[in-house]
């Protein structure tokens, strides 16, 4: 969609630290996360909220929500993550997103009054993005019942 931010990121038009760039939708670093490795997952068409998002695309987006928390929790040593999404009310931009945000015991988020941060360099930012990447656990395959097996 013209002038969508997530739309251009996923068509490469605007830059982003990605993490992830799959079929199923696309993964990049927030710009100003609630901690380092705080990551944004879309999908690759352009939806608002996730009432809109085709049943059909449900199983792959989300298991790519769940592989990226793994990622998360796994490339940056977390404890744990926060997994959030926005429909409408305090949606910042308007096409479907997910956080996927690294957690510690300790870390002083409490509720949904987050502080926000900057990476300290593209440098720094980049490096966290390609930590979670590697991380990234491959999609699974689903056996193709037509088979008979």
């Amino acid at each position: 969609m013209s002038g969508c931010v997530f739309c251009g990121i996923v068509a490469g038009e605007v830059p982003a630290f990605r993490v992830a760039d799959e079929p199923d939708g696309v993964a990049f670093l927030d710009t100003r996360p609630v901690f380092a490795g705080h990551v944004l997952v879309v999908p690759r068409v352009h939806l608002v909220t996730l009432a809109e998002l085709p049943a059909d695309l449900l199983p792959g987006y989300f298991a790519l929500v769940q592989r990226l928390a793994v990622a998360v929790e796994t490339g940056l040593g977390a404890g744990g993550t926060f997994v959030a999404m926005n429909n409408k009310v305090s949606q910042s931009v308007p096409h479907l997103h997910t956080h996927v945000v690294p957690r510690t015991r300790g870390d002083g988020l409490r509720g949904f009054f987050w502080p926000r941060t900057r990476y300290t360099s593209d440098q720094d930012a980049r490096d966290i993005a390609a930590r979670v990447a590697d991380a990234l656990p491959r999609p699974h395959r689903r056996p193709d019942s037509s088979l008979g097996g």
